[in-house]
């Protein structure tokens, strides 16, 4: 599987490690969400059969956190992005 990287171009997908749904990002504030709000983020997962957002590490790369669109029955990449911009537009900081 290739990795259309947004600023390194494609890449083989060996050089990458996935590390799960991309609603990680989105990780709720411990301080004022509540127990519940955690215990969903950390252990409960859509497992689609379709676009699913997840999110890659280039470990023999750049380093960097993207957020790759793939359809889990074709495995056909459909979007790439860097996780930071994903953040920002979430209203997030980096």
């Amino acid at each position: 599987m290739i990795i259309n990287h947004p600023i390194l171009g494609p890449r083989d997908a060996q050089e990458f490690v996935y590390l799960g749904d991309a609603a990680l990002i989105d990780r709720p504030d411990g301080m004022t969400d509540g127990i519940e709000a955690f215990h969903t983020y950390a252990y409960l997962r859509d497992n689609p059969a379709g676009d699913h957002r997840e999110l890659w590490y280039h470990e023999q790369g750049d380093r960097s956190w993207l957020v790759v669109t793939r359809n889990t029955v074709t495995h056909e990449i459909t979007k790439v992005e860097l996780a930071r911009d994903v953040a920002r537009a979430m209203g997030r900081s980096t």
